[in-house]
């Protein structure tokens, strides 16, 4: 699908509807700010949508061109989104992209990408001076190029393993964007959306940003240091405060599992009470619940990351390579080799749920 076709590229976009007021906003420069996307094959649609069409609706309520934008692609063809569409761009790389602000936008599989020109590039503008971003797998891409280092930074919490593995060296939040000074990441979706308008906040005011969230629903503005992920009582669709404590500590604590009493006293009952309680709220033993955890991270960091299986092994707790393996397969009815040579082929997978609640009596080997 050609940019121009959905009304992407760099051009004044048509005056905002007869009848509707221009928004107040502060001025800032008298050129409009130029807006770079290098859009990475598998790139998540929706955020790359909450990426450029608040900008594109900043200009409408506005009633004058305050932002223009332009894409880039790592062969100069058109690239392919994660469902299937794909944007024509602008440019490829065999030049610099005239920019003010450039995002990398990044899904599917991003650590599968490892351009060397691509990298190079984005090193190249850097050395410009420009604000460069990573949205959703868009930080692993930046983290690649070194663009990342003594910078706090964020990233979907999918992909949250595999950057921490790759470079432990990086402040990495779980926050759902963050903006440190010449460079700002968001983790994808929504709260891509939110980025953008924090940045037209800070450019133009809080009555354009507050406008143009208002015009896509988005009815408040969430803060960077929102949480990315629903709260536990929420994703596990439980109630009992001392399960949701217990899950807590586990979470917190996969690479080295804690014993059954360390998780009762964090829980504030016995070990007895709580293993009813597990089989209550969750249908599992908290040995069994513990182990699907730590078994979905590895499953992430086999399909995230390049990790060796044996080190994937020991970051999720287990104390041997063949204990992991026939571990791996009793849970997902594959060893490990195999989940990575699956994922060489596509991204995250999407169906990753197995630590959810399952049916009342079903057991994990």
């Amino acid at each position: 699908m050609p940019a121009s076709d959905i009304g992407l590229t760099m051009r004044d976009l048509p005056p905002r509807p007869e009848g509707r007021a221009a928004i107040p906003y502060r001025a800032a420069e008298q050129t409009p700010r130029r807006i770079g996307v290098l859009l990475i094959p598998g790139f998540a649609l929706l955020t790359y949508a909450c990426a450029v069409e608040p900008y594109r609706a900043a200009n409408v309520l506005a009633g004058r061109t305050l932002y223009r934008w332009m894409h880039v692609s790592p062969d100069g063809g058109p690239v392919p989104a994660s469902n299937g569409v794909a944007v024509i761009p602008d440019q490829g790389l065999d030049r610099p992209l005239a920019v003010d602000d450039l995002f990398v936008c990044a899904g599917g599989n991003p650590t599968a990408f490892d351009d060397r020109a691509a990298l190079a590039w984005l090193r190249r503008q850097a050395r410009r001076g420009i604000r460069i971003g990573g949205l959703s797998g868009g930080p692993l891409v930046l983290a690649r190029a070194g663009l990342l280092r003594d910078r706090r930074c964020t990233i979907h919490w999918e992909y949250r393993p595999a950057l921490v593995e790759a470079f432990p060296d990086l402040d990495v939040t779980s926050s759902l964007f963050e903006i440190d000074r010449d460079r700002v990441t968001a983790s994808g979706g929504t709260a891509t959306l939110d980025l953008m308008l924090a940045l037209i906040a800070a450019r133009h005011g809080r009555a354009l940003a507050a406008a143009v969230g208002e015009w896509f629903l988005h009815t408040q503005l969430r803060l960077p240091g929102a949480q990315q992920r629903s709260a536990l009582q929420h994703r596990y669709d439980i109630s009992s405060p001392a399960v949701l404590r217990a899950l807590e500590r586990m979470e917190a604590s996969i690479e080295e599992p804690l014993a059954r009493e360390a998780l009762a006293r964090a829980a504030r009952v016995s070990v007895r009470q709580l293993e009813r309680l597990f089989a209550a709220q969750l249908g599992r033993t908290i040995r069994a619940q513990y182990r699907a955890l730590r078994l979905d991270r590895a499953r992430a960091l086999l399909q995230e990351t390049t990790m060796p299986v044996l080190q994937v092994a020991m970051a999720t707790g287990f104390v041997s390579a063949a204990h992991f393996a026939r571990a791996y397969r009793a849970q997902f009815g594959h060893p490990p080799r195999a989940e990575r040579e699956r994922a060489r082929g596509g991204g995250p997978a999407a169906a990753r749920r197995s630590t959810r609640r399952v049916p009342r009596g079903a057991t994990v080997a």
